[in-house]
């Protein structure tokens, strides 16, 4: 019988200061704190709309304290990589990478991590998994089989948001830059070039404006190691329950959930939905308690 899960309501509250947008509340008390009104946001998004990726980056590391790149290694993600490791960035300004090992991914990607490692030695990677497990087997056993259909919304917060918010406390991440463009269509495909979440989190798209063929002439160009997946049909790779080769003509994220009214893993989806749906889960676990301490004390009766 699986477990239950621990759940820490306390970190995940939503906020909303109408003045703009503030890093360091109670919901993230380790964050650096960074200060950016609305109306410097859409006038840094003004500014940057136009940049090249490199030029975006280049701001990022001048700008932003405490910056980390979120990246599951797919190509715009190596992009942003092997551009960074071009730039004269002094050591302790270089950028640390974030992989959220979900302990579903493919071998294929585990085994290009490897290869990432060796072509920048340079690099610090920091790799989070789901709270008490190191396996996939050990998951199974701490929340039941195929978890990811049973409870999809679940798996998400276990597996890749959990370990994401643990991540961002632990390292006192203040912004993060992402692999997301607006090419790739469904929720990202009016995505700004810099965003907040709602607990302040700076998100920097350096590469909204790029097309998938962009980013895979420029990972040829530079001999950039990838997943060899990318190879056998696959354009966007995820976790391997989740993910299926494209058709000629498909979107790019159409081999991700498949069949599925989903087009997020939940790392980009709004804090305050997990908020609620984690609330949700624990009067569901109270009730069924209660529900349980009722038919033992008619039991008993009887």
């Amino acid at each position: 019988m699986a477990s239950s899960p621990v759940y820490d309501l306390e970190h995940d509250g939503a906020r909303d200061v109408e003045s703009g947008y503030v890093s360091g509340s109670s919901s993230q008390a380790g964050i650096p704190e960074i200060y950016l009104t609305k109306p410097h946001l859409a006038f840094l998004n003004r500014q940057l709309q136009n940049l090249e990726p490199q030029e975006i980056l280049q701001w990022c590391i001048t700008t932003l304290p405490s910056l980390f790149q979120e990246t599951a290694f797919g190509l715009t993600g190596l992009t942003t990589l092997d551009m960074l490791s071009k730039m004269k960035i002094p050591r302790p300004q270089m950028v640390d990478l974030l992989f959220f090992n979900t302990l579903h991914h493919f071998p294929e990607t585990l085994s290009l991590i490897d290869r990432i490692r060796e072509r920048y030695p340079l690099v610090t990677l920091h790799v989070r998994k789901p709270s008490g497990s190191d396996t996939a087997e050990e998951f199974a056993r701490q929340h039941g089989e195929r978890l990811w259909e049973t409870n999809d919304e679940l798996y998400d917060w276990l597996a890749k948001v959990e370990p994401a918010q643990r991540a961002y406390r632990e390292l006192q991440v203040g912004a993060v830059l992402t692999g997301r463009r607006r090419s790739q269509g469904g929720k990202r495909g009016d995505i700004d070039v810099i965003e907040v979440d709602e607990a302040g989190l700076v998100k920097v798209n350096p590469f909204a404006n790029w097309s998938f063929e962009q980013v895979q002439d420029y990972i040829k160009a530079n001999d950039v190691p990838y997943n060899e997946l990318l190879d056998r049909g696959y354009k966007s790779v995820g976790d391997w329950h989740s993910t299926k080769p494209v058709k000629t003509g498909e979107s790019e994220r159409a081999g991700r959930w498949q069949g599925q009214q989903k087009t997020e893993c939940g790392i980009h989806n709004p804090r305050s939905k997990f908020a609620q749906f984690l609330k949700e889960q624990e009067m569901k676990k109270q009730q069924e308690a209660l529900h349980q301490a009722l038919e033992s004390g008619l039991e008993i009766e009887s």
